[in-house]
């Protein structure tokens, strides 16, 4: 898939007001349209970021232009979702399973093989005919997965709970934290996000250590009160392309106890969500209906219109 490159401003500002006092600004960033972008549209996309009233003049310093993820600023290029038009592109948002793959340290990998061999169906079925028919053991937690209420609640729906409405085809929005400087993903970092209805996908850029001993030091998670905040403001999933959506240190688990008891689905272990636009996209993630299990590998994608 080709994907087209997007651009930030990182600049100083000053700030006066038409009321009285004034506001300072040190390496700020905003999503600008294209690298040809002009200091005045800087300084309007500036305030609109930050909703601003009674602003007067607008003064830029060290202004430049980089190539970089939208974040999906407020008054931005994508505050207004992607254009609609043409074909829809895909991005692949799982991993693929492999034989004896790790996806956290602590679990087995998946062992694949066959029931039934080409060579061995020459015997059954009639000359030039062959079939194959592979079986794999795995444990249900194993790459890209969609976790239900009953993976962590013995009286919660399990996996044939899900309607396809909660699971395909979600308006999506893109939280970016990978370089935040922070592991935390906490109410703060959320409050400039509109998740009703949405499918909130944290991208901590985690993904890159997938299948490494790395993969699970370090890594990013949702506190307890981003949690929270997420519950009360109406998201309907939320996924992760890190180790776990918890605090691994933490055995009460806040974000998955919080989060599934509130019937929120989430998907962990997520890849590519940096060629996934912050506003416009759709998330699907299906898992097959399997009554009894709580958690289950999906194939995890957007859908950019």
């Amino acid at each position: 898939m080709m994907t087209m490159s997007t651009y930030r401003a990182r600049f100083d500002a000053t700030v006066t007001f038409t009321n009285g006092g004034g506001l300072q600004a040190q390496g700020f960033f905003v999503d600008v349209p294209s690298p040809d972008v002009t200091p005045g549209e800087v300084g309007t996309l500036f305030l609109d970021s930050l909703g601003l009233l009674m602003a007067g003049d607008v003064v830029l310093d060290k202004l430049e232009i980089v190539e970089a993820a939208h974040k999906g600023t407020r008054g931005g290029p994508a505050a207004a979702g992607t254009p609609i038009g043409g074909r829809p592109e895909y991005v692949e948002l799982s991993h693929v399973i492999r034989d004896r793959m790790v996806t956290l340290p602590n679990l087995p990998g998946p062992e694949l093989g066959k029931h039934l061999t080409r060579e061995a169906s020459r015997e059954i079925y009639a000359p030039g005919t062959e079939f194959d028919i592979g079986r794999i053991s795995m444990v249900t937690n194993t790459g890209t997965y969609l976790d239900s209420p009953f993976h962590r609640y013995r009286d919660g729906h399990d996996l044939t709970g899900y309607t396809l409405e909660r699971t395909i085809d979600l308006p999506a929005v893109v939280v970016r934290v990978e370089d935040s400087g922070r592991l935390t993903i906490d109410a703060v970092t959320l409050t400039p996000y509109e998740v009703e209805g949405k499918a909130v996908l944290l991208h901590t850029g985690d993904d890159a250590r997938f299948g490494t001993a790395q993969y699970v030091e370090d890594a990013h998670f949702l506190t307890r009160d981003g949690a929270e905040w997420l519950i009360e403001r109406g998201a309907v999933l939320v996924g992760i392309d890190a180790a776990n959506i918890d605090d691994m240190t933490d055995g009460t688990r806040p974000a998955h106890s919080l989060l599934l008891g509130a019937g929120v689905a989430i998907v962990e272990h997520l890849t590519n969500l940096a060629q996934v636009p912050p506003l416009g996209a759709t998330f699907t993630a299906t898992a097959p209906r399997i009554e009894g299990l709580g958690t289950f590998p999906v194939r995890a994608f957007a859908t950019i219109r």
